[in-house]
């Protein structure tokens, strides 16, 4: 199926544009997706992922909602579904 990953701040850098149509598994995740993009892009490895969770202080949205707040890296996708990455962000 296909869905729409966004990518903001430095993971944009690290995949070098800000929105990519992707072809993931009828059956994919958002972890399962986290994982492919860490294992294909330098910039992602170990950034995405940690302990079989997402990564303290990164936010991942499917639809412009957290999956946290939904069932986390096991999150289910459908088609068509956006999954946007923001690294962690500080300032003042």
């Amino acid at each position: 199926m296909e869905i729409n990953l966004r990518f903001f701040a430095t993971f944009r850098e690290a995949v070098g544009e800000k929105e990519h149509p992707r072809t993931v598994a009828d059956d994919a995740t958002v972890g399962d997706v986290l994982a492919e993009l860490e294992a294909e892009y330098d910039g992602l490895e170990g950034r995405l992922l940690e302990s079989g969770g997402i990564r303290p202080q990164l936010s991942v949205l499917k639809n412009g909602r957290n999956v946290v707040h939904m069932a986390d890296v096991d999150t289910t996708l459908e088609p068509g579904d956006v999954v946007s990455v923001f690294p962690p962000v500080a300032g003042g």
